[in-house]
């Protein structure tokens, strides 16, 4: 039998409640569409995609290996403000895999079929919407943004059903773990002290064992894990990334970004921009998401009050106590990476205001997020007529004389600034021309743009149909739930 993971499982250690063993249905004609083959290489996952037909059998679930015991998550979330029951609804774990680094990585199924969460759907999934999670959870690694990553997609053979028939799909996911603020809403709600606790100590021991042997250590995870998701939020709005659907259930304890349905990068600078097609009220906008990052992280420290202390106006004063610190602390991340972007060295009172001046002419005059500040590391870029303007003029006086007026380094400035600012997004409308030619049997724009993705921030070389705003079109761009 050959091995192609390292399984060596614990989440099946857990109480019952939190999983459901779950058989994988083989489908007709799986064919392999597209195969991390770097990511297989760094995990040493050994999957002979040589062999093509073999590889898609593998991809879809259809092997054996002793160690495998495949099953489906259960968790609950707040889903726009409102709380619910849920689980993998399409998604079947394969198992864990350990790299020969002993790093623990879950090998994911999504779109394999019914699961007992499944809540009337099919459990299966779409071509379009599996390619552009792999696309853009690529992207997102590439820009340097911890997220769950896409070892492949196939193609089952079997049709599914929306508005219309589609391509049936199968996209392999790798996480740190699925574990989510979703999975300790899930916990709470079973009202038994000893299963919160089995999941808070196996939380740890995954992805924090660094604070085992603190004194306090329930609030010690929930300052740990506010940090992490500050510096997601932070990585989110420094390349202008909407992941559109903020709920509870897609905030993981790892800090990775995870789920890609209703997501989109900003074109145009607007605070208020969104993608997704149910959010009416802009909840998850782009403005909104330090506010709803802090508000999940509240639900995740109600899920721990029985554990912080059996005095509950103790534990919320402890828990309010790092809740409360949360704005300040994403404010300090942001201005740091607004800085980075703009190259500025040290601190100045000013720092805050220049950065809020260039973002009111960005919205004012709709400028385009990305490449505003690739212009500013290219100053012959900026005699273009969008910054002929007075306003921009005088703005930029003021962003020299402070740029150069600290422990200026040119180097060291133009470093922070190609670090942070990539000249190369997955832009939408680029997003739905490889989906399209992918759909209809062409895979030549998803490779050759899979390639351009790997290298965000080569500023050197710029590729005009893959770097340029997509001007023609004045329609908003939707996205969808799909994935």
């Amino acid at each position: 039998m050959n091995s192609y993971f390292n399984f060596e499982n614990t989440y099946t250690n857990l109480p019952k409640c939190f999983f459901t063993e779950q058989e994988i249905k083989q489908v007709s004609l799986p064919n392999l569409v597209i195969f991390n083959d770097k990511l297989a290489k760094s995990l040493n996952i050994n999957i002979p995609v040589s062999n093509r037909n073999e590889s898609a059998k593998i991809l879809s679930g259809n092997f054996n290996d002793k160690n495998m015991n495949t099953f489906a998550q259960a968790y609950a979330g707040h889903q726009f403000g409102h709380f619910t029951i849920l689980g993998d609804g399409r998604a079947i774990m394969l198992g864990e895999h350990v790299s020969k680094f002993g790093k623990r990585y879950d090998i994911q199924l999504k779109g394999s079929g019914i699961t007992p969460y499944s809540r009337n759907g099919d459990g299966k999934a779409a071509l379009g919407p599996m390619l552009r999670e792999y696309i853009i959870s690529e992207a997102i690694h590439y820009l340097n943004i911890p997220t769950t990553r896409s070892l492949s997609v196939i193609k089952t053979g079997e049709d599914v059903f929306r508005e219309k028939k589609l391509q049936g799909s199968i996209l392999t996911r790798i996480a740190s773990s699925h574990i989510r603020v979703g999975t300790f809403q899930y916990a709470a709600a079973q009202q038994d002290i000893k299963i919160l606790k089995s999941l808070f100590d196996y939380t740890v021991e995954r992805h924090y064992s660094d604070i085992k042997n603190s004194e306090d250590i329930y609030i010690e995870l929930l300052k740990e894990f506010s940090l992490k998701q500050i510096n997601l939020i932070t990585n989110w709005m420094r390349v202008g990334f909407i992941h559109g659907v903020m709920n509870t259930d897609n905030m993981t304890l790892s800090g990775e970004t995870i789920d890609y349905g209703p997501c989109a990068f900003m074109n145009n600078y607007d605070p208020n921009t969104k993608f997704s097609s149910i959010d009416h009220m802009g909840r998850y906008s782009y403005k909104n998401q330090p506010i709803i990052a802090q508000w999940n992280i509240a639900r995740f420290a109600e899920t721990l009050l029985p554990l912080i202390s059996s005095n509950l106006n103790e534990a919320i004063k402890k828990a309010e106590d790092v809740i409360k610190s949360i704005p300040e602390s994403y404010k300090t991340s942001w201005l740091n990476m607004m800085k980075k972007k703009l190259g500025l060295v040290d601190n100045d009172n000013e720092d805050e205001n220049i950065i809020s001046s260039l973002l009111s002419w960005m919205e004012d005059n709709k400028a385009d997020y990305t490449n505003t500040f690739v212009d500013l590391m290219n100053e012959e870029n900026l005699n273009q007529s969008i910054y002929k303007s007075n306003e921009f003029k005088n703005w930029f006086e003021i962003y020299m004389k402070r740029k150069l007026s600290k422990n200026f380094s040119k180097s060291k400035s133009i470093k922070l600034m190609q670090e942070n600012n990539p000249v190369i997004i997955p832009r939408n409308h680029i997003v739905e021309n490889v989906l399209s030619s992918a759909d209809e049997g062409d895979l030549k724009p998803l490779n050759k743009f899979l390639k351009i993705l790997e290298n965000p921030y080569n500023n050197i070389i710029k590729i005009s149909n893959y770097y340029k705003n997509d001007l023609k079109s004045n329609e908003p761009y939707m996205t969808f739930c799909g994935t």
